[in-house]
């Protein structure tokens, strides 16, 4: 990127060290907020800018508006929030430039603290200009930049007025008339994060961490969450590549007896090589870290497929008398004779490598917890389609699932489904029985069902249906499940049950099994974990008539 490095306006002085006046507001040894201490080199290999819109409730609800130019995040205060209609004129109140590691940041800053108050990413992506040096052009009081956000996306400008803000100066934002201005578009309409699925409300309530001002700043802060184990080193990796048909693999601290790792278990997509074994144990150990907090402390239901995704599979749950004694596992006090009496936990990332070289394919975690297998975590939807449902009508009645929540004021989190449907899940507060959430869901979904009666059908046998879609509420119930994010599914290609956000409901290139073992990993990389926000078990459930 052309230009010097930028330097921001303050009281009519401008700073020489571009994190000065960020750095001089704040006492890092009680804010959680990033000091910025070693500037990250915003260059890319693919040479795209990063921006950043956080919802920040301080003494007077607004958003940052984050542009990152020239190693930092330049910075606007935005009362209202950005909006799509270009008919809307925001006021945008220039503030002092931010670290880049700012980027990321949600959470709470303490109160009695400069900006204290809770904080969410409310948008996320990259950014161009027409002008060539940002910073220039921010000097010189007038910036066009293009947003590829998840919620922001298109024409933009940021234009200096002559008024002032006490010290700071007033700058107008708005978007231009493009293919993406939308009329009447309101930020406060889309209030959760695009990181979390989180409300500024959810994460004031439930942070991820506590902060104790009065202990040594190396002992403040208490993380609420259990620290996520690193995957596999590159040393690991390494190793496993170099293994033979079958051998044994250290990894994650434990010996793990591998064996037929270059049997085909997925068919190639057109154009692709096949799915083998070795590579989808490579993916649990990569991705286990992720999907721990969706597994640890529940009974896993394992579809197994030791002969390949082509082949017919079946259900086990019962912990084989084979497997490794530290293998973690839950005794089920409920079972009768007949039943599954011990189940696989994966309460480690080593548990769930063992279970992709069992020929594991899907992983079905419990929605209850072991310390309480009759009291649900989670609300569950599965949008099923049928024979004859497009694929138009099932984003269809995912989007009225979306305006549902949104009406009720829950927090769901939607996901593909890796085969052909998407699902949904909805954390609550550990009280309401199997019973009484699938009445709840059953009436979300009859309501949802109602306004599309030619899309849906509530016959139980699939032939009754007439190639109608379901909305099947009737998960909600012990021992039943639904895939876990993360999980692959058994069809070409190796494709995987993954999180998206709302928004992507719109895109047009989403699809139920876009995401494969060898895509999944750089959307995370990108994105984060976009289901996270069902991991915070902090919703009880409101009245549906």
């Amino acid at each position: 990127m052309a230009g010097g490095r930028h330097t921001s306006r303050d009281g009519g002085r401008e700073n020489a060290a571009p994190l000065e006046t960020y750095r001089l507001m704040r006492d890092f040894g009680r804010t959680p907020e990033p000091s910025g201490g070693a500037l990250l080199e915003a260059a890319r290999q693919d040479g795209e800018r990063v921006f950043v819109v956080q919802r920040h409730r301080a003494t007077a609800r607004h958003y940052d508006f984050r542009l990152e130019v020239d190693g930092v995040l330049a910075s606007w205060a935005v009362p209202k929030g950005p909006s799509l209609d270009p008919e809307t004129r925001r006021l945008a109140i220039h503030v002092e430039d931010h670290p880049m590691e700012y980027l990321h940041f949600e959470g709470v800053i303490p109160a009695g603290e400069y900006g204290g108050g809770d904080v969410i990413v409310w948008d996320t992506g990259t950014w161009d200009s027409h002008d060539e040096d940002a910073a220039a052009a921010i000097r010189a009081g007038t910036l066009h930049v293009r947003l590829h956000g998840e919620k922001l996306r298109g024409e933009f400008m940021l234009v200096r007025t002559a008024r002032q803000e006490g010290r700071k100066e007033q700058w107008l934002l708005f978007h231009k008339h493009d293919e993406h201005a939308v009329e009447g578009w309101d930020a406060e309409d889309h209030p959760r994060s695009v990181l979390s699925g989180r409300t500024n409300e959810e994460v004031a309530a439930d942070p991820d961490a506590l902060w104790h001002s009065d202990r040594p700043v190396g002992e403040a802060a208490e993380p609420l969450r259990a620290p996520v184990p690193p995957p596999a080193t590159e040393e690991e990796l390494r190793a496993l590549e170099e293994l033979g048909a079958s051998g044994t693999w250290e990894v994650f601290g434990r010996a793990l007896r591998l064996t037929n790792l270059d049997k085909v278990l997925f068919p190639g997509r057109q154009g692709e090589e096949p799915v083998t074994k070795r590579e989808l144990v490579r993916y649990a150990a990569l991705v286990a870290p992720v999907s721990l907090p969706y597994l640890a402390g529940r009974a896993l239901n394992l579809h197994r497929y030791p002969n390949g995704a082509e082949r017919k599979g079946f259900w086990h749950k019962e912990v084989p008398e084979h497997a490794p004694e530290w293998l973690p596992r839950w005794d089920n006090p409920a079972a009768d004779p007949g039943e599954t009496q011990t189940y696989l936990v994966v309460d480690e990332p080593a548990a769930l490598v063992w279970a992709a070289n069992f020929g594991a394919l899907e992983w079905h975690p419990w929605t209850s917890p072991t310390e309480a297998p009759d009291r649900p975590s989670y609300v569950m939807f599965d949008i099923d389609p049928g024979e004859r449902t497009t694929w138009d009508e099932t984003l269809e009645l995912a989007q009225l699932h979306r305006t549902a929540f949104e009406h009720l004021g829950v927090r769901a989190c939607p996901k593909v489904t890796g085969r052909r449907g998407l699902q949904v899940w909805v954390p609550i507060r550990r009280g309401p029985t199997f019973e009484e959430t699938r009445r709840w869901a059953e009436k979300v979904s009859r309501s949802i069902g109602a306004v599309v009666p030619e899309l849906v059908s509530w016959k139980w046998s699939v032939k009754e249906r007439g190639g109608l879609a379901r909305l099947d509420y009737t998960q909600n119930a012990v021992n039943k499940t639904l895939v876990a994010p993360y999980s692959p599914r058994p069809s070409p290609g190796a494709p995987v049950s993954t999180p998206i956000t709302w928004e992507e409901l719109d895109d047009p290139h989403l699809r139920p099994d876009r995401w494969t073992v060898r895509t999944v990993l750089d959307r995370l990389a990108e994105k984060g974990d976009l289901f996270s926000g069902v991991l915070h078990h902090d919703q009880t459930l409101p009245r549906v008539k």
